[in-house]
């Protein structure tokens, strides 16, 4: 019931930053990721369910995501964080970023319980892919923006004029990644989530 409830929450929350956005170019961009993600998960959902925490774990992400869609990232009203913290650019981004280390949890939860690897390798494995994932949508956004050429790119790729922008948000993907992957072991091993 409670994972029912969060897809349900999650759509109705979709829904409603999905009116009068920011630039709609921009959120068409943004929204394409959260949408093949949440998708996938509802339709496997019969075939394998993951853990609630796992599903927790990816349903934060979606939601930061989708905020930043609502007013384009680098448009978050933050000014509060980036007040408190003394920055000059906003955060919200590169906090997103490192909660795309979360999905750790139900990477590495899926290759344990379909036998595929111990846990220490599948918690390995999910840090990797999400370096990969994450230096493949930088190559993405940079992609788009180059195509797109106009305002809409530049605030799809949302560097806010830090040129080592891509680089920092790599590292912030890895950064929760790492952090996530004890707490993903541990977990999985009190759940008592098999290995092969």
């Amino acid at each position: 019931m409670a994972i029912r409830s969060l897809f349900i929450f999650y759509a109705l929350f979709f829904l409603l930053l999905g009116w009068q956005v920011a630039d709609r170019t921009v959120w068409y961009a943004e929204v394409i990721p959260l949408l093949c993600v949440y998708l996938l998960l509802l339709l496997t959902m019969r075939v394998f369910r993951f853990s609630l925490l796992s599903y927790i774990a990816v349903f934060i992400p979606l939601m930061w995501h989708t905020v930043g869609a609502h007013y384009t990232f680098s448009q978050v009203p933050f000014s509060f964080v980036m007040d408190w913290l003394g920055l000059e650019r906003n955060p919200y981004d590169r906090i997103g970023h490192f909660m795309v280390g979360f999905f750790v949890l139900p990477v590495s939860e899926y290759l344990i319980r379909h036998r595929l690897s111990t846990r220490l390798v599948a918690v390995f494995f999910a840090v990797f892919a999400i370096g990969t994932v994450a230096a493949v949508y930088e190559i993405i956004e940079w992609g788009y923006a180059a195509l797109e050429g106009g305002q809409s790119g530049i605030s799809f790729l949302g560097a806010q004029g830090d040129v080592w922008d891509a680089q920092k948000d790599m590292l912030a993907d890895l950064l929760g990644a790492l952090l996530t992957a004890p707490l993903a072991y541990v977990y999985q091993r009190r759940m008592n989530i098999t290995e092969p």
